[in-house]
């Protein structure tokens, strides 16, 4: 996931995808979310996953995704203490080489469609999260995507996390640059990705955590996001990760 978008840009970003008079979307999300372990307190790994689809897209596949806006339940803490911090332009340039271990915060997982004449192909991305360089005093992230076959592309989505309104606690919003494919096709689309960050999530070397309040709300942690297309589209989703 490329990105050339400056981190002032996201509180834009933001702003269109949680209004209610965003433009009305055919593209549509499933939210998934799992919090391991899940005792209350403790610190913990955090996974997001995304299913994508649109019906009236050929073959099923939405439009190429441009923003994302997670929010995440009051009370849970993100514990970047220690954590080393990378540059994107690091990432772009070397790849996770780039930047030392001890900046690493997640890993994951993503596919995208490539458009190729009536054909889309699949391509399998890796996925490696960093903390960034504070913005205006906030935590941010930098997401490496790293494609093989068929574009070996790489690409650095840029992610800032700032208080939010009950009854969530914090929101991240993640700009998502354009994929360019073949000549003269679409800009590749996400279909499906998922993200662990925190303590479990493959970054043994940093003390990157999600830390777990010590009371849970009736009916379970509550996520909310909001994904934002190319052409103006959007899908919203939301999930709740049961109480322990």
């Amino acid at each position: 996931m490329l990105s050339k978008l400056r981190l002032p840009v996201l509180a834009a970003l933001a702003t269109a995808l949680l209004s209610p008079a965003a433009a009305p979307a055919s593209p549509q999300a499933s939210l998934h979310v799992a919090l391991r372990p899940d005792r209350l307190g403790a610190r913990s790994a955090l996974t997001v996953a995304f299913q994508l689809s649109d019906p009236d897209g050929e073959a099923g596949v939405p439009p190429p995704l441009r923003a994302i806006a997670i929010r995440l339940p009051a009370g849970l803490g993100v514990d970047l203490e220690g954590v080393a911090t990378c540059r994107a332009a690091a990432l772009r340039h070397r790849g996770a080489a780039g930047c030392t271990a001890s900046a690493r915060v997640g890993a994951g997982h993503a596919t995208v469609e490539v458009h190729a004449g009536s054909q889309t192909i699949p391509e399998a991305v890796r996925l490696t999260a960093f903390r960034g360089p504070a913005s205006g005093g906030r935590p941010t992230l930098e997401i490496l995507g790293q494609g093989s076959t068929p574009l070996e592309q790489r690409s650095v989505s840029q992610g800032v996390l700032r208080p939010d309104a009950t009854p969530y606690g914090s929101r991240l919003t993640i700009s998502v640059p354009p994929i360019p494919t073949l000549g003269l096709e679409p800009d590749a689309s996400f279909v499906s990705f998922s993200l662990t960050i925190g303590s479990r999530a493959g970054a043994s070397a940093s003390g990157a955590a999600i830390v777990l309040p010590r009371r849970c709300p009736a009916g379970g942690f509550p996520f909310a996001a909001r994904l934002g297309f190319a052409g103006g589209a959007t899908a919203a989703a939301s999930a709740e990760a049961p109480c322990p």
